[in-house]
């Protein structure tokens, strides 16, 4: 009953913040025309941050291992930045360039390589190595086909999207390689 309770809690509080955050782009398209939001638009980004959230404190009732909770949160936001990003203005070129959808296919790695591996740390290890590896493909795809001739996708642009997401997923790879440590499977209770 404790645990509920305490679920609850965190619930309350992550509805809470989805909704303040939700409150920053409102407030700005009082006063600005750079902010232009649909209801769409709040929809998917409510989505977005409480199911992160959400996934966020599934994992930490169970984690104990602070290290397998840091490895888990850096995952997450790295993940929910990517899918922000490419929707908000697409990661080659625009928001509109069918090579984007390029970047679901790291998050559907994620979320299989997370299942297959039960998250356990030696898996989830192995699922954010294959993430990041999964960004560096896409962009060899990318330059094959001739993307870094978009406008707004430079070779030097697509290189540091692809930089600034591996490097994440790599940091979480080697957490949770540390939290498998040479005999155990990782930190989630079952």
């Amino acid at each position: 009953m404790n645990t509920t309770m305490t679920l609850s809690k965190k619930l309350l509080i992550l509805s809470g913040a989805t909704f303040s955050l939700l409150l920053i782009p409102l407030i700005a398209m009082q006063f600005t025309d750079e902010v232009v939001w649909s209801a769409f638009d709040f929809i998917i980004a409510g989505l977005l941050l409480f199911g992160t959230g959400f996934g966020y404190l599934l994992i930490t009732i169970k984690a104990e291992n602070f290290i397998y909770k840091v490895a888990s949160g850096l995952a997450l936001a790295s993940g929910l930045f990517l899918v922000w990003a490419n929707l908000a203005v697409g990661l080659i070129g625009s928001e509109n360039n069918p090579e984007n959808l390029m970047y679901f296919g790291v998050i559907l790695v994620g979320l299989v390589g997370a299942g297959i591996s039960r998250f356990k740390a030696r898996g989830m290890s192995i699922t954010m190595f294959a993430m990041a590896g999964s960004m560096v493909l896409i962009a060899i795809i990318a330059f094959m086909l001739g993307a870094h001739n978009y406008p707004y996708s430079s070779v030097l642009e697509i290189l540091g999207v692809t930089g600034f997401f591996s490097v994440p997923f790599v940091l979480s790879a080697l957490l949770f390689h540390n939290v498998a440590g040479p005999d155990t499977e990782g930190e989630i209770n079952e």
